[in-house]
């Protein structure tokens, strides 16, 4: 399943960045509606692979999910921006890090 979940990711990053500067038709309010219960969906999927995570001593590296939630919760801010929108402002220029693997921390010997 996690596998899964980080196949479709991409996918929705894609479709949140894909449509136009405002929500013309009601389908489109509707499809951008789900997309957001899928972000729901996919935080809360994520945040339970954190909890259920086991990082070992010798493991070299380890998944960055305070960085995928971060990305979710931005991606949902712009699809809800763009579904209502407050005025017309710059866009935030700021992107995606999309870089999800941290080295872990060395480990000391004991003495």
């Amino acid at each position: 399943m996690p596998t899964t979940f980080f196949r479709i990711c991409p996918l929705f990053v894609l479709l949140t960045f894909h449509a136009g500067s405002y929500a013309a038709s009601a389908h489109e309010r509707e499809q951008l509606s789900l997309v957001q219960q899928q972000l729901d969906t996919i935080e809360h999927l994520s945040t339970r692979a954190k909890t259920a995570s086991t990082t070992g001593a010798d493991d070299r590296y380890r998944f960055d999910y305070p960085q995928l939630i971060q990305d979710i919760q931005r991606i949902r801010h712009g699809v809800q921006g763009y579904l209502s929108p407050s005025r017309a402002q710059p866009l935030d220029p700021a992107e995606l890090v999309g870089d999800y693997r941290l080295d872990a921390p060395p480990v000391e010997p004991s003495p």
